[in-house]
């Protein structure tokens, strides 16, 4: 299924959708509350029609999953083994606070694990990409590609930590503290949407911890792009794989490195 899919056309898709969100981010824009009281915009709903239109035009057999979209049942999604994972617009509070730390999210998911990428910054026209097997890259505003690759620091030094910038609590402060113990220095930046994990996967930061709730299309395309920068994602808790398409799509807490 990976090799049917064109990595130009996704970018493509992408960076539409990202047009559209900047002409309303530009704009005076009205913001609704959702179920489950985060904030809505036109512009989510208007990517969200974008990559859906398109997706569905050029892979009419690849089933989707999209925040902004009715879910589709578990008993009929269950069996599926590849489907797209969608968040249009990623970091909406950041949208709506206007800091430019917003993304559009797009995943493949195989058999439950994310096998491609792509993470598209609007407001400064970065994009980040990933494929199984292929590596994972920057996009510059310039058009030039950067490949991401692990750093590897040394035991004991100087660790650089990247948490939530709307979503920081307790948990991630006590954490944080944690590592100041084990490591000579620690610094700790702030970053919204996803881009915490491009943060990692580029080697700006070493440590993305997630102390709090998260849905499968929050993290899906960060997870491919840290997976082929060498790197990893996993639970909090059991120290295994993060997996998608479960019955109830939130997931645990986790810790990308």
């Amino acid at each position: 299924m990976l090799d049917l899919i064109k990595i130009e056309k996704l970018i493509a898709i992408a960076k539409e959708a990202g047009e559209a969100i900047l002409k309303i981010y530009k704009s005076d824009f009205d913001i609704e509350t959702k179920q489950d009281h985060s904030p809505l915009t036109e512009a989510d709903k208007q990517s969200n029609k974008i990559i859906i239109n398109r997706l569905l035009k050029a892979y009419p057999y690849i089933p989707f999953i999209s925040e902004e979209t009715k879910q589709t049942p578990f008993e009929k999604r269950k069996n599926w083994t590849h489907f797209w994972l969608i968040d249009p617009l990623d970091g909406t509070k950041e949208f709506i606070n206007r800091n430019g730390e917003f993304t559009v999210n797009i995943a493949l998911i195989e058999n439950r694990t994310p096998v491609l990428g792509i993470i598209y910054v609007p407001v400064f026209d970065v994009l980040y990409y990933a494929q199984k097997g292929k590596g994972s890259f920057k996009i510059e505003t310039d058009g030039t590609h950067h490949r991401m690759e692990t750093v590897k620091h040394m035991r004991n030094d100087k660790l650089t930590v990247v948490g939530s910038r709307s979503h920081a609590n307790e948990a991630l402060q006590q954490f944080v503290e944690e590592l100041k113990g084990k490591y000579r220095q620690v610094d700790f930046i702030s970053s919204g949407s996803s881009l915490k994990f491009c943060r990692v996967a580029e080697g700006k930061a070493d440590i993305y911890p997630r102390t709090g709730p998260t849905y499968e299309w929050d993290t899906a395309a960060g997870h491919a792009i840290v997976l082929e920068s060498g790197k990893s994602v996993y639970d909090f808790q059991s120290g295994e794989p993060l997996i998608y398409n479960k019955e109830n799509l939130l997931n645990g807490w986790f810790i990308v490195r």
